[in-house]
């Protein structure tokens, strides 16, 4: 791949206390899951305050308990059906976590940060266009962290939220990836072409195959939201379309598992 000219750059015990079905006040978010618990305790980042089935669920996650005891949580013991309603009604594992939201971060971050990248080490981001699926959007964050992706950039309309379930599918990487949400992605894709980074889209008429791409310079992998694919604008502002090869009856892959398929052959570019 040739390399696009950049543009010139101007504790205590546990708590048995609180009311049956207590809600989340106080601007916090109920997040769910062991791993995406165990990710925000490996990170650094406590939660206010962490909630245990109990029962056979407490015993089972003594150490996860007494790891955030350590951190300085308070620990709440509490029935099923007040954890069910706390995390209205998804699968918690028998955790729930009180914790500050996550937000996105804006194009001014994103723009900063790639005008400030060392050329020794070309970025690898992830684009989403249209994916509005929690689960799915979980799963691509976690493949991007998986495959050492510097970001993932989602539009600001007709995009998932960046909520508890997909943090709980993501299983910590919605923790470790930055997502910056842009107001007008094709606009913010040519700004991407400005400093230098390939926006490779990815769509089922395209005539290249992925695995014939070039991704060992700085790249941007842009994947449609699934049926729809990328939406007009987006698909004109790719440098190329590339498309997966399916051999079976199937006309497409889920987003996510793409995703995966992408990121990695990138990284096995960057690694050859």
């Amino acid at each position: 791949m040739a390399k696009r000219p950049m543009a010139e750059r101007k504790g205590g015990k546990p708590r048995r206390g609180r009311p049956r079905g207590a809600s989340v006040s106080g601007g916090l978010e109920a997040v769910f899951g062991v791993h995406a618990v165990e990710a925000l305790l490996a990170r650094g980042e406590p939660p206010r305050e962490l909630w245990v089935q109990e029962g056979d669920a407490e015993r089972r996650l003594a150490g996860l308990g007494a790891q955030a005891r350590d951190a300085g949580v308070r620990l709440v013991v509490r029935p099923r059906e007040a954890l069910d309603e706390l995390a209205s009604g998804a699968a918690h594992q028998g955790v729930v976590a009180l914790c500050t939201p996550l937000a996105a971060q804006d194009e001014a971050a994103l723009y900063f940060q790639l005008e400030a990248w060392p050329v020794a080490a070309p970025p690898l981001l992830l684009v989403l266009d249209g994916v509005t699926d929690v689960h799915n959007f979980g799963a691509c964050l976690r493949s991007a962290d998986a495959a050492g992706a510097h970001g993932v950039i989602v539009p600001k309309d007709k995009a998932a939220p960046l909520n508890a379930t997909v943090r709980k599918v993501a299983c910590g990487a919605a923790e470790s990836v930055p997502v910056y949400q842009v107001t007008n992605l094709a606009r913010a894709l040519g700004r991407l072409q400005t400093l230098g980074v390939w926006v490779i889209g990815t769509a089922g008429e395209a005539e290249t195959m992925l695995f014939d791409a070039d991704f060992t310079g700085p790249v941007a992998l842009v994947m449609g939201a699934e049926g729809k694919g990328l939406r007009r604008l987006t698909r004109e502002a790719c440098d190329h379309l590339v498309k997966l090869p399916m051999a079976g009856a199937v006309s497409s892959l889920n987003v996510s598992v793409a995703t995966g398929i992408g990121l990695f052959e990138a990284v096995r570019q960057r690694r050859g």
